[in-house]
């Protein structure tokens, strides 16, 4: 492999835990992989925890579990509203909603993830049919395409988002385990910020161009992670 250059080293987005916390306040806009936890940057989660930081409106496919991802910022009352497909698998969600403590906009996981995704290539929303006829179309635009009617899904933003990634390179390539890809090469294109934690930090140039899956142009700052995935070392363990 070649030596890296003065030029690479100085254009390398590797950090530290710190320094990514400099982009967390109160009331961030945060987008997250999620699944359950296997897709949420476990380092980063228990870095916000540390620092305190709350009021967080976050968009994610779900809430985690209780103490598993984006659930541990729910169970400890750091959130005040999430867009989400789901909430099921943390009780502590449903019962902060109940409460009136937990703003939660609900979507439809397909819309959710297509939502991200025009925020991500410069769209202003996208139409689908999914809600037409229920009260999902509540307060939302309709148009006509066609003559057949469908809603208006304004696209999807946040200011930070945070992935979970196997391996990144210095520039901020990024590669996945399996369904611990899901939401992450979403969120990394659509917000104003976007963080890689990956388990891994590997040489420039050692990644086959073939299996990157989040180019560098997306990622503006890479961190190692010390924390451990269960549901990754889980499906090692399993075989898949």
């Amino acid at each position: 492999m070649a030596q890296i250059s003065s030029r690479e080293q100085a254009l390398s987005k590797v950090a530290d835990l710190e320094d990514a916390l400099e982009y967390f306040r109160d009331g961030t806009v945060l987008m997250y992989g999620g699944f359950g936890g296997i897709g949420t940057p476990p380092t980063l989660i228990e870095g916000i925890l540390r620092k305190g930081v709350k009021d967080l409106f976050l968009i994610g496919n779900d809430t985690g579990f209780p103490d598993v991802g984006v659930g541990r910022l729910v169970t400890a009352g750091r959130v005040r509203k999430i867009i989400t497909s789901h909430i099921g698998s943390n009780p502590h969600a449903g019962e902060l909603m109940h409460r009136g403590e937990l703003e939660v906009e609900f979507s439809p996981q397909g819309t959710l993830a297509e939502r991200i995704r025009a925020g991500g290539v410069g769209l202003a929303g996208i139409l689908t049919d999914v809600g037409i006829g229920t009260v999902v179309e509540n307060g939302k635009q309709k148009v006509t395409v066609d003559g057949k009617e469908y809603l208006l899904e304004t696209a999807l933003r946040a200011e930070v988002a945070i992935v979970h990634a196997a391996k990144a390179d210095p520039f901020g390539n990024l590669t996945y385990i399996r369904s611990g890809r899901n939401f992450n090469p979403l969120v990394a294109m659509a917000a104003d910020f976007t963080i890689a934690e990956a388990d891994e930090i590997v040489p420039l140039g050692s990644l086959d161009p073939e299996v990157i899956v989040t180019p560098g142009i997306f990622v503006n700052m890479v961190i190692p992670s010390k924390g451990v995935n269960w549901r990754w070392a889980w499906e090692e363990k399993k075989g898949g």
